[in-house]
């Protein structure tokens, strides 16, 4: 087993989980319906961009370390960690689950990525994990205050 095989394998799960924030993130933005359409539709396509950049990101740091990216949707769906999107959410538990979902990968990051990356001395791994934890945080915050006044 290679010496970084745990890393490879952190990086997977994360490969994962922004596989399955891509699609949700298009299923929020096709089905967001209400007063904030407009706005949510515009800020969900942002949002998927996003998560297609940091996608190619991860996998291509998984190949610059010697991994293999995983690259079919029954893996992605096996190894995430965060879930599909469910039948008729509302605005504010899509936003809600857009939230947990941004802070489970914020701890995965904090607790698992980094610690792994950082035991290697893999100081690129550290700076794109910790560029990804410093974007989603923004993301939390900026959703929860866009309801905090619902």
């Amino acid at each position: 087993m290679q010496e970084n095989q745990k890393l490879i394998n952190f990086l997977n799960q994360e490969l994962s989980n922004f596989a399955v924030l891509y699609i949700k993130l298009h299923r929020y933005h096709w089905f967001i319906q209400g007063r904030h359409f407009f706005k949510l539709h515009e800020v969900f396509e942002e949002l998927y961009n996003e998560a297609a950049e940091d996608l190619d990101e991860v996998a291509e740091r998984i190949l610059a370390i010697g991994g293999k990216p995983l690259a079919t949707m029954h893996k992605y769906i096996k190894e995430a960690t965060l879930h599909e999107a469910q039948a008729d959410d509302k605005e504010n538990e899509i936003i809600n689950q857009l939230s947990e979902d941004y802070k489970t990968m914020i701890q995965e990051i904090k607790d698992t990525g980094v610690p792994l990356a950082d035991e290697l001395n893999d100081q690129p791994t550290v700076d794109l994990l910790n560029d990804i934890h410093g974007r989603f945080e923004k993301h939390v915050w900026m959703l929860k205050a866009y309801i905090a006044y619902e």
